[in-house]
């Protein structure tokens, strides 16, 4: 697979189906613009953040590299993010869940390359580079925190779905996309706003996924630290959010204290939040995941985790008591007395222990699915695995012996024993047989004319969880998304107003521009009136370099333009109060 991006080690390592998120930063894409929008979001989150944000925050600006009055490099960012054992890929907008997670248990901070527009400077639904790169980055250059996102991306990613959740994800990516970008008809923002209200309220019970994903909004997107009544913000959508920022520190968000039942909060992701959790200390955060953890299959096994595993319709694995992990997508369970006693997958098949696919055991050999018993034989109180060679020898469970085994829950072996595989320890894992019978009652589950039996050995499902043991085992090559974002349009307009953003940055920086500020003044004020931000940036070099009369021209038409766009005035006011001393709206 070629790779297009800046890659260290870090990154070297990230199996391929994570890879293929990948894209390029392309860092000329940014316009003036875009920087400009950047450097104002920045300004104004490290003036404000100092004073509300928990201590790690400002500390790890410093610590990660951030500059304000540019958006980060990948490849610097990765310089930096080096010296605390991470490492940032650029992706295209919102990927999906599991994968997102993946990447944090590889210690890789996943950042949307997009930025957002002008127009949704405070809030943007979609993931952009100031949300991750401003919002999540800083905060990981805490220790226990980046331990924290990195244990929940281990933990996360083998959460199982619904069938719902990917539908989910492709409605809330689309709507994001729609959303951000410019001059969407109003009907078809309408129509993907429908699409995503009709799945959250029909996606039946909550899978394990959407439980994670609330404990993951909560907490690494949008957790408070600290008590209800003196709350400090360490959350990526609070900390890249000029207007939520604001908001969340008001009595109208309603603060809880953060404990397990956050996994059944869900949340709407293209609206304000109304409440929001607290965790007394990042320690404490690491303990509820725990806790949540011990409720996923990935742990409780048993029928449960089997049929979440059916009813994701996905490629999952089971683990049983051995040691052997069956992969695959799983499609039928034998349940007896409340326990799995035959469990079946459909299609490509692998099987492994420790991760590791068993030598002869991948997909090809397995095309067509495997399905085996599992448990204790009827009437006997030793279970298979822990039988000793003289006890196998002594039930007819031995090379080149004919033998017919009896399983509780009425499942049926017949065949000729050909040999076993053990592990490492000499526990068996698998019996091979030929000329083999397998039936449930009256229904066969394999017949001779198939080939080769090969029946697992465990006495009880011990894990479940999603996706396959070896990563290696399947060709996982085939999730990207199926929407793309949206770039912003160029236009004649446009063009010239960026010429205008760009000579006002190259101004400030003292390099040679084409024009003068005073040009670039009456150029914006007579050719794009509803302008507000290029302005702001002028009055501060004119303020900062004692040009009174241009500095008061700019600021009476600032008022004007606080006239005519009333949803704009509080963001001028804002950018006007971090240049001089707190200026009355």
């Amino acid at each position: 697979m070629e790779t297009h991006f800046e890659s260290n080690p870090l990154i070297d390592r990230l199996p391929k189906h994570l890879k293929q998120f990948i894209i390029p930063q392309n860092y000329e894409d940014y316009t003036p613009i875009n920087q400009a929008v950047w450097r104002y979001v920045m300004r104004k989150n490290v003036d404000y953040l100092s004073k509300v944000a928990h201590d790690s925050y400002l500390d790890g600006l410093k610590k990660t590299g951030l500059e304000v009055d540019s958006i980060p490099n990948m490849y610097g960012m990765n310089r930096i993010l080096k010296e605390i054992g991470w490492a940032a890929v650029a992706v295209d907008g919102f990927i999906p869940p599991s994968a997102f997670m993946e990447f944090q248990a590889y210690n890789v901070l996943v950042i949307a390359s997009d930025i957002r527009q002008l127009e949704h400077i405070e809030y943007t639904p979609a993931p952009d580079i100031i949300h991750e790169g401003a919002g999540h980055a800083p905060i990981i250059a805490n220790p226990e925190y980046a331990e924290y996102l990195r244990r929940f991306g281990e933990i996360g990613c083998k959460a199982i779905s619904s069938a719902r959740d990917y539908e989910m994800y492709e409605a809330i990516r689309l709507l994001s996309i729609l959303k951000e970008a410019e001059d969407t008809p109003e009907e078809e923002i309408k129509k993907a706003e429908a699409q995503v209200d009709f799945l959250q309220n029909n996606m039946g019970e909550f899978s394990e996924m959407s439980k994670i994903r609330n404990l993951h909004w909560w907490t690494v997107e949008y957790g408070l630290i600290g008590t209800p009544y003196n709350p400090k913000i360490y959350g990526a959508g609070l900390l890249s959010s000029i207007g939520e920022s604001e908001w969340c520190m008001t009595d109208n968000v309603k603060k809880i204290p953060y404990d397990i039942s956050a996994a059944d909060q869900s949340f709407d992701i293209t609206k304000p939040q109304p409440q929001l959790y607290v965790t007394p200390d990042f320690s404490h955060l690491s303990l509820v995941l725990e806790q949540f953890a011990n409720t996923m299959a990935l742990r409780t096994g048993g029928i449960s985790g089997a049929k979440k595993l059916i009813n994701s319709k996905a490629l999952g694995t089971v683990e049983l008591s051995t040691g052997l992990q069956i992969s695959g997508v799983f499609t039928n369970v034998i349940e007896h007395e409340g326990k799995p006693v035959y469990i079946q997958t459909t299609g490509k098949t692998a099987l492994s222990s420790r991760e590791k696919e068993l030598v002869g055991h991948g997909t090809q050999y397995h095309a067509e699915g495997f399905g085996s018993p599992i448990g204790k034989l009827k009437g006997i109180n030793l279970s298979i695995e822990d039988m000793s060679p003289r006890d196998l020898k002594a039930y007819g469970i031995y090379e080149g012996e004919t033998v017919t085994l009896e399983f509780e829950g009425d499942i049926k072996v017949t065949g000729e024993i050909i040999t076993g595989t053990r592990n490492i320890q000499g526990k068996i894992l698998l019996i091979k047989f030929k000329n083999c019978t397998v039936t449930h009652g009256d229904n066969v589950l394999f017949q001779p004319e198939w080939g080769i039996y090969d029946m697992a050995v465990g006495k009880e499902i011990i894990s479940a969880f999603s996706g396959p043991a070896d990563i290696n085992s399947f060709d996982m090559i085939s999730h990207v998304p199926s929407s793309k974002t949206i770039k912003q349009k160029k236009s004649a307009e446009r063009e010239e107003l960026e010429n205008l953003y760009n000579n006002v940055r190259l101004i400030r920086e003292g390099k040679n521009a084409t024009i003068t500020l005073k040009e670039a003044f009456a150029a914006v004020s007579a050719n794009h009136p509803n302008d507000w931000l290029l302005s702001v940036e002028i009055a501060e070099i004119a303020h900062n370099g004692h040009n009174n009369d241009l500095t008061d021209k700019i600021l009476n038409h600032l008022e004007a333009v606080k006239h005519r766009r009333p949803d704009v005035s509080h963001l001028i006011k804002n950018g006007l109060d971090l240049i001089f001393d707190k200026i009355s709206a």
